[in-house]
């Protein structure tokens, strides 16, 4: 448990100190960035450890059909996180796509998981993403961007499509498969 709490934890103040204290940060320049990039990796490492390792207490079970909403919404999430390298139309409509993709992503595990350990990954990283999402609107102004045309929006949806068999198969391969209602 000490260990998934001190994983996420991390990530959180990671990602949050360039935005909770930005003049202890810009002093440290450009060099920060390959400390965070470390401590990030260290935070997944302990993440991942943490969650797998703790046999929490289950809290709640997912309804019927939750399974299936999960799936659409994984794929969902995986466009939306996309739209910002994508640069076709749906990037001019989100301000955040990758923090709220992030946060579909969050919402879409805590359906079907519901174990204690399930609410700590994937609850703090969600209120994570839209903390972030919050500082930033109060710190900047966002200037819509052009649209890199409708195009850019198919070909997303096309790898966001690849990706989620991607990603379902490393769940298959891990022994929890997303189409038969099986956790995490």
């Amino acid at each position: 448990m000490l260990l998934l709490i001190l994983g996420v934890a991390l990530w959180v103040a990671v990602h949050l100190f360039k935005r909770v204290a930005p003049e202890a940060r810009r002093p440290l320049g450009e060099k920060f960035k390959g400390v965070a990039a470390i401590l990030l990796v260290v935070s997944v490492v302990l993440m991942v450890i943490g969650y797998r390792g703790w046999e929490s207490p289950v809290l709640y079970a997912a309804g019927p059909g939750f399974w299936h909403f999960n799936n659409l919404l994984m794929v969902i999430a995986l466009i939306v996180f996309g739209a910002g390298m994508a640069k076709g139309w749906l990037w001019t409509k989100i301000r955040h796509p990758q923090l709220y993709g992030f946060t579909l992503w969050a919402v879409a595990h805590l359906l079907v998981n519901g174990d204690l350990a399930s609410l700590i990954l994937f609850g703090g990283l969600g209120i994570w993403a839209l903390v972030e999402v919050a500082l930033i609107n109060r710190q900047d102004t966002w200037v819509r961007p052009a649209s890199g045309g409708i195009k850019r929006d198919g070909a997303l949806v096309a790898i966001s499509l690849v990706m989620y068999g991607v990603i379902a198969g490393i769940h298959i391969l891990l022994g929890h498969n997303p189409f038969l209602g099986t956790t995490a």
